[in-house]
This record gives C-alpha cells, sequence and structure tokens, in this order.
C-alpha cells in the first residue's frame, strides 16, 4: 500500500468542544469514516496533513466508532486561517514512522524501578508503547491509573509485549470517544 492509497481528502466543520479544559482556544473534527477507514489502525494514529493548505503532523485520537477525532489547537487554527464553527478542508495521510510517544512521568518512574518491564518495553515496537501509554492515560480515576501501571509492569515484566486488556478504538468498551461538541 502506498501513502496515496492511505491519502484521504474531505471538508470537515470546526467543533468547539463543550468541555475544553483550562485551554479555551482548540476545536476538534470528527474523521469522515471513509478517511478513517483508510488509516492503518483504530487507535491512535499520527498523521501529516494540511487544513486549507496548511501543513501539520498530529496524533488522532480513536472516536469510538472505528472512527477518529483530531484536536487542532489554537496556533494551528490561526494558522490555517479557520475559526470554530468554519468547515475547512482536510488533507491527512498516515506518517510513515510513528513517532515515539511521550512517556507520562508515573509509568517512566515504574519502569525504572522494574529493570524486567524496562527491558521488555524497551524492545517493543512504538505501536505497541503507544498502547501501553493509553491504557494507562484512558484511566478515569488515579487508582485504576496505578493499578494499571502496577499491571503493566507485571506484564511488561513477564514478558508480555502487547497489552492484552485493552481495546484501542474503544468500540466494544466505549472507553473512549471524541468531545462533546459545545452547543
Amino acid at each position: 500500500m502506498t501513502q496515496n492509497d492511505t491519502k484521504s481528502s474531505f471538508d470537515a466543520k470546526l467543533l468547539r468542544p463543550a468541555n475544553p479544559g483550562d485551554d479555551a482556544s482548540w476545536a476538534f473534527v470528527v474523521l469522515p469514516e471513509g478517511a478513517s477507514a483508510k488509516l492503518p489502525r483504530r487507535g491512535r494514529t499520527s498523521v501529516e496533513g494540511t487544513i486549507n493548505g496548511h501543513g501539520f503532523q498530529a496524533t488522532l485520537e480513536p472516536d469510538g466508532q472505528l472512527s477518529h477525532w483530531l484536536r487542532v489547537d489554537g496556533a494551528l487554527l490561526e494558522a490555517a486561517g479557520v475559526k470554530v464553527g468554519d468547515v475547512a478542508t482536510f488533507e491527512i495521510m498516515p506518517v510513515e514512522q510513528e513517532p515515539e510517544p511521550e512517556v507520562p512521568a508515573d509509568l517512566l518512574e515504574a519502569l525504572a524501578a522494574s529493570p524486567e518491564a524496562r527491558a521488555v518495553w524497551d524492545d517493543t515496537t512504538t505501536i505497541a508503547r503507544l498502547d501501553w501509554i493509553h491504557w494507562v492515560t484512558s484511566a478515569k480515576q488515579l487508582k485504576t491509573r496505578d493499578k494499571r501501571i502496577g499491571d503493566a509492569c507485571d506484564m511488561l515484566a513477564s514478558g508480555k509485549r502487547r497489552v492484552c486488556c485493552f481495546d484501542p478504538s474503544g468500540y466494544y468498551s466505549k472507553a473512549l470517544k471524541a468531545p462533546k461538541a459545545a452547543d
């Protein structure tokens, strides 16, 4: 499959998240089903592309419906000359090499305390590490997150290279979804 086989062009409305957190300057779009279907995986996937001709690289998040959503930060909105409510033209394709994910400090600390787990972690693929991180960070409660970090280190130390109990698309567990759009 060539990059042209995975390239998608579509128009989408930039939506304001109902709960933007501390930074209200971002927007999001949910990818059309056809664009998402061309991507190599239903979980987190890094892409390069354009918004109204302005280039970007980003990691798409799964929406729990076998598709993806894209967070568009304030700087990218400004650079692309668009705002919430506008319909923008997107072109996306998966990156050739998935970038190394940023490991959360608490997971990194736990891996440092378990040389066996760290050795397996270092020997896994970037996508496998991304799934481990996504499983840990998708926990809604700190208690669950802490348990997942401990479980991850135990599984890695025993030689498991992939998280066994996590649906990275969110489809079966409905744990992952696009933000709710403000009215």
